[in-house]
């Protein structure tokens, strides 16, 4: 029973120890991006520090893509003001007519950029399946990545985290 004590106290230490090297381990930086939206205007990553970022590569004909939309309007509806921002970049085999007709009719409130040359999907890792997704930490770095539809309950909970 007396090696019980000093045993739990080490496991115990261990764990803090092992926490704070995780907390301290650098996430990787999102890339310098600079997207150009439908309108023309242009949004640099390094300008929303300060924001929780998503960005998500998406296309008009993936099925995944359009299922998730809804949700992500409702997320950004609902987060807008307290320091959220999404920029869904179309891939660049999307024909941008097709993208520009999606985001009229679907009324989509954030930013949606054209990735025309690929540059933003290869600046991401080279994204090539959609969707995927970004979260990127206010300080920059990327929080998560997500191959497939995104987690509402998952996202919220997060943004609840960082947002507070």
């Amino acid at each position: 029973m007396k090696l019980a004590k000093p045993l739990l106290v080490a496991i115990a230490a261990l764990a803090i120890v092992g926490a704070l090297a995780y907390a301290l381990i650098d996430k990787p930086g999102a890339p310098a991006a600079t997207f150009t939206t439908l309108e023309g205007r242009t949004i640099a990553l390094d300008d929303l520090r300060g924001k929780v970022v998503l960005v998500n590569f998406w296309a008009t004909s993936c099925p995944g893509c359009i299922k998730e939309m809804p949700g992500m309007v409702e997320a950004y509806n609902d987060y807008k003001d307290r320091g959220f921002e999404i920029v869904a970049v179309a891939m660049s085999y999307d024909p941008p007519n097709y993208v520009a007709n999606f985001v009229q009719t679907r009324q989509l409130p954030f930013p949606v950029a054209l990735d025309v040359g690929g540059e933003h999907a290869r600046a991401f890792g080279n994204v090539q399946l959609t969707p995927t997704s970004f979260i990127i930490g206010k300080d920059g770095s990327i929080l998560e990545q997500k191959l497939g539809e995104l987690d509402f309950v998952r996202l919220r909970a997060l943004l609840d985290r960082e947002l507070s």
